[in-house]
């Protein structure tokens, strides 16, 4: 297929951890591509042999294969997480620039390395068809999906927009419904793959639009973690029986893997109940973020591949009263699917039901700025609709203050510190003015594809400064960003305390510059104004040393100042 504009069809790729899947929007309606060896899903690995390279299909049966893995694209090498994933890959990966991982293979007698973007775009090479629309896991965040739209430039693809998984399988259940239904209907989309599960719950209506109302995951459940479990068991086991370690044995490591993916496949029926616990946990907190109960969702759409697991299938059954899940829809190719439509709107396909879809998706974290006190001021809040733009108003906080310090926060926490920095900028040339009137406007602004774009204005000039955040910064993690979900509910009682302590921070060194202020613009006697200013230093010298103090013993201070200063003023 031909890639840009003119008459070229729109096109969707689900780029998985495991498996691929690409689709086209034709004659109406959306088709699924097979690949050369007729298959509708491609193996999503890459294997490297004395004489070629192998993708896809002809890679599966290579035992030592290299996985186009998505656990790593957009992640950093000193993660906790991917180093236990190292331990159970059948291939070495290594420390590259600014912690991104990079796999090494041996081609054709040389060590190779491989970052893992460059990987990935052999997959989405592999999968012929240039992309119009293509997939990511919901928690995704902005340095994760600019490391995947990396991966398309390197494989000659031109990307219209990014949409999370979850919202391509639900445009995938209402166009396979042709928008039929009337009024409203609450979706939960339960995607379980390869390597990543997503909760996402949908409202739509019968005229096309979709609204996110709150998404959730987990960044290490999935199929790739139930054959991991059964890896390191049977390797435990082969230890106490034979006294050997297979895990440095990368060969022994890639056998015992494809042996365990296919007992799996046989034996799907036998999961265990542990696995209940992590998912259905993902399920009622994304209930719960959306204000809905179990009796409000209308359908339940399984997506990936490990939803045919007869344990998952029968557990949400149960959680969801009896509902039982939908099954009209592919698992495998519904986010192909879904995407391949919205390219087909993005491309200007003229099809009624194309023209009738309107997607509003959500930002799955807070996002804002760090102000005095160490502070988060939150501008956009989690579970947003996107695209989105909001404007705050900062005044300056001392006298003559020229410049600003802009922290760029994603987090749910209190404290700016405890929630991710996603970049900081400098902006001056702010006019001389005393504490509180000059102003900087930050306006956040999140587009279609969930890229972050922070713009600083100086009210007074109109100069401006902007952040585009990139993954040079760092990155962050989908189980990094459940943790600060996690957490954020943890320290709910401690963030409301540290709010607390530095809101009385805060308004003690208000009361401390008023009183200055004061005493400058009235006359008072040489005795009283020494009075005054003995207080005024012994708190300043108390705010300089004191640590850990109570909310009670900062706000006292405060009223003796202000005891002190109406005394004065009073006579």
């Amino acid at each position: 297929m031909v890639s840009g504009g003119g008459h070229a069809p729109a096109i969707g790729i689900d780029l998985g951890t495991t498996y691929s899947c690409v689709a086209v929007w034709k004659h109406d309606r959306i088709q699924i591509i097979t690949n050369d060896q007729g298959n509708r899903t491609t193996q999503s690995c890459v294997a490297f042999n004395e004489s070629e390279r192998l993708v896809g299909d002809g890679a599966k049966n290579q035992i030592a294969r290299n996985p186009a893995n998505t656990r790593l694209i957009g992640r950093r090498f000193s993660e906790v997480m991917v180093q236990e994933d190292i331990k159970l890959w059948p291939f070495r990966v290594r420390e590259g620039n600014i912690d991104m991982p990079k796999i090494v293979v041996t081609h054709k007698g040389h060590e190779q390395q491989f970052y893992t973007e460059e990987i990935s775009s052999m997959v989405l090479s592999k999968m012929k068809e240039v992309a119009e629309a293509y997939i990511v896991p919901a928690y995704f965040n902005d340095s994760q999906r600019q490391a995947t739209k990396d991966a398309a430039a390197i494989a000659g693809l031109n990307v219209l927009r990014i949409i999370n998984e979850p919202t391509a399988a639900a445009t995938a259940y209402a166009v396979d419904n042709n928008l039929s239904f009337t009024g409203k209907k609450n979706v939960l989309i339960f995607d379980l793959g390869g390597g990543t599960f997503d909760v996402s719950l949908l409202t739509i209506d019968g005229v096309g639009k979709f609204e996110v109302k709150a998404v959730a995951g987990d960044t290490h459940l999935g199929g790739e973690d139930f054959d991991n479990r059964m890896v390191n068991y049977c390797v435990d086991d082969f230890n106490k029986k034979w006294n050997k370690d297979l895990r440095g044995n990368q060969r022994a490591l890639g056998r015992l893997k494809v042996a365990c993916e296919k007992a799996k496949r046989i034996l799907s029926y036998a999961t265990e109940a542990p696995i209940e616990l992590d998912v259905l946990s993902k399920v009622e907190a994304c209930l719960e973020d959306a204000d809905m109960n179990k009796g409000d969702v209308d359908e339940v759409i399984l997506v990936g591949g490990s939803t045919r697991l007869l344990k998952v299938q029968r557990m949400l059954q149960e959680f969801f009263y009896g509902k039982e899940p939908c099954k009209n829809i592919n698992p495998d190719e519904a986010v192909a699917y879904g995407a391949a439509v919205m390219a087909a709107k993005l491309s200007g396909e003229t099809s009624k039901i194309v023209k009738q879809l309107m997607l509003m998706d959500v930002t799955p974290l807070s996002l804002g700025l760090q102000v005095k006190g160490e502070l988060m001021s939150v501008v956009i809040p989690r579970n947003t609709p996107i695209p989105t733009k909001k404007t705050e108003t900062f005044v300056t906080t001392i006298d003559n203050q020229s410049a600003m310090k802009m922290m760029v926060y994603q987090g749910e926490r209190t404290r700016s510190a405890d929630n991710y920095l996603l970049g900081s900028f400098r902006i001056s040339g702010i006019p001389p003015a005393p504490k509180g009137v000059g102003k900087v406007e930050d306006c956040f602004e999140i587009d279609d594809n969930g890229i972050l774009t922070v713009t600083s204005k100086i009210v007074a000039t109109g100069k401006t400064k902007s952040l585009t955040v990139t993954n040079l910064s760092g990155r962050l993690s989908k189980q990094e960003i459940e943790k600060m979900v996690k957490d954020a509910e943890k320290f709910k009682l401690e963030d409301q305390e540290y709010k607390r302590k530095a809101e009385a921070y805060n308004a003690l060194e208000d009361c401390i510059y008023a009183l200055k202020n004061k005493i400058k613009r009235n006359d008072i006697t040489p005795k009283v104004l020494k009075n005054i200013q003995y207080a005024i230093d012994d708190t300043m010298k108390w705010l300089s040393n004191v640590k850990g103090a109570a909310v009670d013993e900062i706000e006292s201070k405060k009223e003796y100042l202000e005891f002190i200063s109406g005394l004065a003023f009073f006579h």
